[in-house]
């Protein structure tokens, strides 16, 4: 991994190219919630990003925007917030970084054929990537995966077991369709519905940040094979905040590959 000075760079691209939408940060009726979006097209969007980088923080407000006005007709996007810890040594250690995430990051520069990892970089369904306060591309990238129609999984009986696990059952397929037969791997991301933080060092210093989806936890859960998988699993939460938990499954082509199956879904009350 390259020290942060030397990683691709990138410039935060002028805001402004669609109206934001405003919307309220109550909490969301889980039930409507589910009826609404059994007709939308999931597409899972993740940030890569530090706060010990300065580019960043537009990239997580615009994050944010995607996930809070949903501007995608027929999408139904589920964001990932996912910080990576190669900024650690720059100046200010970032309270939500993770090394498996910094991993997860690699395995995209690898199937990217990137020379390194960078921040704050946006990737759309595991099959395009591009600087995550770029707006334009993003909209671009986001309608084309929602075209793709992924497969949903459904997440049934969650619970905590105690304050340390949770627990939940995973269901993907029967396909409808020869076509729908995914095959891939299964992970669970535990997120924080949102966090914030007073930077005190780095090129962030001073800044206050606030972040959505921040990924606590990351699992692998099993394999789906010819678009069936059906199975129980129990989580740590590692530190995340269960008064406002995301669940994010999803089935992905290997290392890297692209998103084929995904579904969300939050702890009770």
């Amino acid at each position: 991994m390259r020290n942060p000075a030397q990683l691709l760079r990138f410039g935060a691209l002028a805001a402004g190219l669609f109206a934001l939408v405003s919307f309220s940060t109550g909490p969301r009726n889980a039930q409507a919630d589910a009826a609404q979006n059994d007709s939308l097209s999931p597409v899972l969007v993740e940030l890569f990003t530090s706060e010990g980088c300065s580019d960043c923080p537009p990239a997580d407000a615009f994050l944010s925007t995607l996930d809070h006005a949903q501007p995608i007709p027929n999408a139904q996007l589920i964001v990932l917030s996912e910080h990576v810890d190669y900024w650690d040594s720059d100046g200010w250690r970032d309270p939500y970084s993770s090394h498996d995430l910094t991993i997860r990051q690699q395995d995209y520069a690898n199937r990217f054929h990137l020379p390194s990892p960078y921040t704050p970089q946006m990737v759309v369904d595991g099959a395009t990537q591009f600087v995550g306060s770029d707006e334009k591309t993003a909209f671009s990238d986001i309608k084309k995966a929602a075209a793709m129609h992924v497969v949903p999984i459904r997440l049934s009986a969650i619970g905590l077991i105690d304050d340390k696990h949770v627990r939940m059952h995973i269901d993907i397929g029967p396909a409808a369709t020869s076509e729908e037969k995914v095959s891939g791997d299964v992970w669970v991301a535990l997120a924080d519905d949102s966090d914030e933080s007073s930077v005190k060092a780095g090129e962030n210093a001073g800044r206050v940040l606030s972040h959505v989806a921040v990924v606590r936890h990351i699992s692998h859960v099993g394999k789906v094979k010819q678009g069936e998988f059906s199975a129980g699993s129990t989580l740590s939460t590692d530190g995340a905040n269960l008064r406002n938990l995301r669940i994010v499954a999803f089935a992905q082509q290997g290392l890297g590959g692209k998103i084929v199956a995904l579904g969300t879904a939050r702890l009770p009350n």
